[in-house]
């Protein structure tokens, strides 16, 4: 069990956390959610012990063994395969010794130390290792040739893969998992999930990907307002209950203040009346004590839309025969190089196509949507493009492309130089860059903000044709909805390749798959897609599994189970359905009791809403000057009497409606 006791925790003079409880259970997959700067990595870095809490503390079991995704990894000469098993510390160290036993001299205490790691080396599955590490591997996206190359010869993305492989291969009753999903194509993510669902640890995950937290967890933590709040369910699960919160909160808001203003105009009407004193005192005690609720706040919306193409082509853009790929120079011979990735590409794109792309790591995906961009000529065939056509392309490393030495102003002053600066301005503040924001250098701007400017940019060239190459790489989840509903509102044509399953399903109609160098349609769905992937892709070369995954439906590496603790199997069995039974009855012995409460409660509000506005009316009349002239003496002594009665009778409602009040909150 995991437990945070009033945790507070400050960033320098930014308070994170303030006096944060919450209670986590063993086996639980929990997904971390909450703005950015709202403090989810730290929280991890608490439990990695990298951090400690300003106040409280955080206990879980000290015998757990935590693993969690290095951020770092080195430029290493070690094949990829070794380094992903390196994961597996205790493994590492089992070998180790091993191979020192065996440079000593033969004894019979050096065989009996030899017997004894022989029989920890069997239990920790060392006899398999090799298969699971392959698997683990195959399941990320590396061919058996790539898990034999050094660790230095892949790029930053391919590395940060072989640290995630290095969590999954160390057995851990605890598992720290930051955007996990960020160098995964779509059916890396897929297997992960499978392989995350199987995991029989306690599990605590920081995502921006929705599809992939509701696939996988069964609670969610949401840091809001500082405070961590958890919720039964997955991310769908938490929408609905915070959505639900908030019109609860409205509502019990809208019910103080009413309550409020009754005392208010108790206090106002009695205050200085001696046979009311007594009772005006107690009112403004209960009235001073009155907790003050603010209503749940939300988070500002962010939302965008792409505006209406001036024109478009139809066809946009008509490919022959085409073959796509690299050509590139030798530097002594000057000898021209060419290396196809798709070949045989007849395609068109046509108004109002939205078309997914689909495909492995490396299939091509990219190199498509490049040449279609025209940052790539065609190796062979022709490519037309249709008169009038604009195309909006967002590459994959889009953030890196931008001049990080200057503003979002500059960016955008740069293709659109005859344009008035406000109107720039007011354009970019309608993307969250307010203030003096809009002419700061973007160098310490976030991932997400800077990717929020590269699709400023695009949405200013007003584009028939979107291409996006893994737009939702560093965008939040609010930013990731924002660009989904704008997408799903385009009026032009779209390509997208994204491993974000929401924004596929909600913004293409039609699906393309690049696999074996060629370019075919897909019929199916996101589902079928999964299903084709298992069959074809992720089943392969798992014939060798750890015992515990044997009998699984697809065959992955999973972990064995972790044992439960003594004082775990001795806890008394609680008998849940007759807990439930209970609880159910004492909720509607509540409500039983409260609702006939309640129902006077609703009628002495409408006799004090009446009874309010016919006072507001006679006061409104004995207001006016004519009143008071002679001719309507009769008038006026009418109006009088209404006025007290009126006055007298609000004081009896308001008394029996605060006792009635006081009768619900003994109840609550």
């Amino acid at each position: 069990m995991i437990r945070f006791n009033q945790v507070s925790l400050m960033r320098g003079v930014k308070p994170l956390l303030e006096q944060v409880d919450v209670t986590l259970n063993p086996g639980d997959k929990i997904g971390l959610i909450g703005a950015n700067g709202a403090g989810k990595s730290s929280l991890f870095a608490m439990m990695r012990g990298e951090l400690h809490p300003d106040q409280g503390d955080i206990d879980f079991p000290a015998k757990w063994r935590v693993a969690y995704v290095a951020q770092e990894t080195p430029p290493l000469e070690r094949a990829a395969l070794d380094y992903a098993i390196d994961g597996d510390v205790n493994l590492r160290k089992l070998q180790a010794e091993l191979e020192r036993l065996e440079t000593e001299p033969e004894s019979t205490e050096n065989g009996i130390a030899m017997g004894e790691i022989y029989s920890a080396l069997a239990d920790a599955d060392a006899y398999t290792v090799q298969s699971r590490g392959e698997q683990l591997l195959l399941g990320l996206g590396f061919s058996l040739d790539q898990m034999q190359r050094p660790v230095a010869s892949f790029s930053g993305g391919w590395r940060m893969r072989l640290n995630l492989a290095q969590a999954l291969m160390c057995p851990s009753d605890l598992l720290l998992l930051d955007e996990p999903t960020n160098h995964l194509d779509l059916d890396a993510i897929i297997w992960l999930e499978d392989w995350l669902k199987r995991y029989t640890g306690t599990l605590l995950i920081i995502s921006h990907d929705r599809d992939f937290l509701d696939e996988i967890v069964n609670v969610i933590v949401h840091i809001d307002e500082r405070k961590l709040k958890r919720y039964s369910g997955n991310y769908s699960a938490f929408e609905r209950q915070r959505a639900a919160q908030m019109a609860l909160a409205a509502g019990a808001l809208e019910k103080q203040q009413r309550k409020r203003a009754h005392l208010e105009s108790f206090i106002e009407r009695f205050k200085a009346k001696a046979s009311k004193a007594r009772q005006a005192q107690s009112r403004m005690k209960a009235l001073a004590k009155m907790e003050e609720l603010a209503p749940l706040r939300a988070a500002a919306e962010f939302s965008f839309e792409f505006r209406e193409p001036l024109n478009a082509p139809n066809p946009l853009l008509v490919m022959e025969d085409v073959d796509a790929g690299y050509r590139s120079e030798d530097q002594k011979t000057g000898e021209i190089s060419e290396k196809t990735i798709v070949h045989g590409i007849n395609f068109s794109l046509q108004i109002g196509q939205r078309i997914g792309l689909l495909g492995v790591n490396g299939a091509g995906k990219s190199t498509l949507i490049k040449t279609i961009a025209g940052e790539l000529a065609p190796l062979t065939g022709e490519s037309t493009t249709g008169k009038g056509l604009n195309i909006g392309y967002f590459a994959q490393h889009q953030v890196e492309m931008l001049r990080h030495d200057e503003s979002p102003l500059w960016h955008l002053a740069k293709i659109a130089p005859t344009t008035r600066e406000q109107e720039l301005r007011n354009f970019l503040g309608g993307f969250n860059f307010p203030g003096t924001m809009v002419t700061s250098s973007i160098a310490p701007f976030s991932g997400g903000e800077k990717a929020r400017l590269a699709l400023a940019l695009i949405v200013w060239q007003r584009p028939n044709l979107l291409l996006l190459d893994e737009p939702t790489n560093h965008l939040d989840l609010e930013t990731r909805e924002a660009l989904t509903e704008a997408l799903a509102q385009f009026e032009g044509t779209l390509v997208v390749v994204s491993h974000d399953r929401h924004l596929l399903r909600a913004t293409t109609d039609q699906f393309i798959i690049v696999a074996d160098g060629k370019l075919q349609p897909f019929d199916g769905d996101l589902d079928d897609y999964k299903d084709w992937l298992f069959q074809t892709k992720l089943g392969k070369g798992t014939d060798v599994l750890p015992a515990a995954g044997k009998d699984n439906k697809t065959a992955f590496p999973v972990q064995s189970p972790v044992a439960p603790s003594k004082a775990e199997a001795e806890a008394p069995v609680v008998n849940t359905k007759e807990q439930k039974r209970k609880e159910a009855e004492d909720r509607q012995r509540l409500s039983a009791l409260r609702k006939p409460i309640e129902q006077k409660v609703k009628r002495l509000d409408e006799q004090i809403a009446k009874r309010t506005a016919q006072k507001a009316e006679v006061d409104a009349q004995l207001g006016e000057e004519s009143i008071y002239d002679a001719a309507n003496k009769a008038k006026l002594k009418q109006l009088l009497a209404d006025q007290a009665f009126f006055t007298k009778d609000l004081g009896e409602l308001e008394e029996q409606w605060l006792a009635l009040n006081e009768q619900l909150e003994a109840l609550a």
